[in-house]
């Protein structure tokens, strides 16, 4: 049996549901809010090309190296973006959270509070996972500030790491939280939340 299996996660208004073909029309709406696929230090699938990333998400799930969610707002009943559970080592219980968006109208809420709390909840307590990874671009300040707010650790810099699709060399940031560390972690999240919305930006 794949590990992990799909399952939905919900915390307050948002739900995380297996990744499926019938969000790709919200998807569109979501990655065209605020153009999100021409942010050069990251990868947000073109409107066009939605169904193509739907679809590879769904292959690398069934090929047992990813788990895709699409996010769901319940304040605006429709997908609002993706979050991933990839780079899956059941072996070692290690995951990655990743590859992931959200429409411009929803970043700095509490979204991806929620979003990370459910996700490292589900890992390390119903997967029993080790570690969580997190990775992203040396330049992605937003993305780095945001895995730091939730308590991960910085791991090390991986210079020269990929050739991303404008041909330019990505430096890639590691960030874990450990086993260890997750109930001062969970602590911490479930603390953000319950301050004022201002304050609980993910």
């Amino acid at each position: 049996m794949a590990w992990p299996q799909p399952v939905t996660l919900r915390s307050g208004h948002i739900t995380l549901e297996p990744l499926e073909h019938r969000h790709g029309e919200d998807l569109v709406e979501a990655a065209t809010d605020g153009a999100l696929w021409q942010l050069w230090y990251t990868a947000i699938p073109e409107p066009a090309k939605m169904g193509a990333e739907i679809d590879r998400r769904l292959g690398l799930q069934a090929a047992g190296s990813m788990l895709p969610f699409a996010v769901i707002d319940g304040t605006l009943a429709k997908a609002v973006g993706m979050t991933t559970y990839m780079n899956i080592d059941a072996g070692n219980r290690h995951v990655e959270i990743g590859s992931t968006w959200y429409r411009k109208s929803v970043q700095r809420t509490d979204l991806n509070t929620r979003c990370k709390l459910l996700l490292l909840g589900h890992a390390f307590e119903a997967l029993d996972c080790i570690a969580v990874e997190f990775r992203t671009h040396f330049f992605n300040r937003q993305s780095r500030r945001g895995i730091e707010r939730l308590g991960a650790k910085l791991d090390g810099i991986l210079r020269s790491h990929q050739l991303a699709g404008n041909g330019t060399l990505r430096d890639t940031c590691v960030y874990s939280i450990i086993a260890g560390e997750w109930p001062t972690v969970k602590a911490h999240l479930t603390y953000q939340l319950s301050r004022p919305r201002e304050a609980s930006a993910g």
